[in-house]
């Protein structure tokens, strides 16, 4: 004969039960998903629902199922999750999940732009990322479209992709990125105050950040590149002739006397006043240097020998040729 279960064994049977399927609840959200392997991108647009999101991230893998992630989630019902692409590359837990997604984890790569560089020194920064090639991006930096309002006469964006740093997804493009530097270049000029020529302020600009070895010494050679535009004397300006080469395809690593001869409109051995345009991409301060260049009558600077990247400043060409022999002599 069968008997009937005592109320106080059943009842004890019954929160075993519980705590069974309440300590399992927990492990299931605190333990790792084994069966995760790999890599898997998951992007949430802005909008996407939490339901959406646990979704997504079964169907990738990374969870067991959506409503591990629904459970994790209303553990953790007061935060806020962000919009975004998440990478995955390790087994998490639905509570690890929820807690990166409200943590704004987001993934992407990281372009730092130094100040001085020149288009074709980005388009190979930029190409190690592996999102599009140097080609691409030299492609969309030669188009000036982004900045025809701004500078009508620019030959291209060189210049204005500004230096800086900049959080890429594995969705950005090459003209994608040079919108963001322009974007960026349009803050920072507006920071500064935006008024004069700033195709004429941006290429000076260019040169100054080139040539400046020493922050403190920007607005010095600012008025020299300014003190000879004033009197129609050539720049003599040696990044100016590397640029014309990179133009032509044909630098070398050093200049030539070729170079130095070229009729390239960028050689200012050749022709006076500015060239066409900027030669790189100048930062805050030599931007504030070629808008306030230093009170000199200084037209000549050359290196010190002490190499501590300091140039010797002169005013008149026999003090300028007696620096160039002290520089000569301390290279020897």
């Amino acid at each position: 004969m069968i008997r009937a279960m005592k109320p106080a064994r059943l009842f004890g049977l019954l929160v075993l039960l519980l705590a069974l399927a309440g300590g399992f609840a927990v492990f299931r959200l605190v333990a790792p998903y084994q069966g995760f392997q790999g890599e898997a991108f998951v992007e949430f647009p802005r909008g996407t629902s939490t339901e959406t999101m646990g979704t997504l991230l079964a169907k990738a893998g990374v969870l067991r199922s959506r409503w591990d992630f629904l459970a994790a989630r209303a553990v953790q019902r007061g935060r806020v999750l962000q919009a975004g692409e998440y990478r995955f590359d390790r087994a998490a837990s639905p509570l690890e999940v929820v807690d990166r997604i409200a943590r704004g984890d987001v993934f992407y790569y990281t372009l730092v732009a130094p100040e001085g560089k020149n288009m074709f020194d980005l388009a190979q920064l930029a190409a190690q990322l592996g999102l599009f090639t140097a080609d691409s991006f030299l492609a969309a930096a030669r188009n000036p479209a982004t900045v025809r309002d701004l500078d009508p006469s620019a030959p291209s964006l060189e210049g204005y992709l500004f230096p800086n740093t900049y959080k890429l997804s594995r969705h950005t493009t090459a003209e994608a990125l040079c919108r963001m530097m322009t974007g960026k270049f349009r803050e920072v000029w507006r920071g500064l105050g935006g008024g004069g020529d700033v195709h004429a302020i941006v290429t000076l600009a260019s040169m100054v950040e080139r040539e400046a070895k020493l922050p403190e010494e920007r607005p010095l050679i600012a008025a020299v590149f300014a003190n000879r535009l004033r009197i129609g004397m050539k720049l003599d300006c040696d990044p100016t002739t590397v640029y014309a080469a990179l133009l032509e395809g044909r630098y070398r690593g050093t200049i030539y006397r070729s170079d130095l001869d070229s009729a390239n409109p960028y050689n200012t051995y050749r022709h006076a006043g500015l060239p066409p345009g900027p030669i790189a991409n100048p930062g805050l301060d030599s931007l504030r240097a070629a808008m306030h260049p230093a009170d000199s009558n200084a037209l000549y600077f050359v290196a010190r020998p002490d190499g501590s990247g300091g140039h010797t400043f002169s005013s008149d060409l026999a003090s300028h040729n007696a620096a160039t022999e002290r520089y000569r002599r301390g290279q020897k």
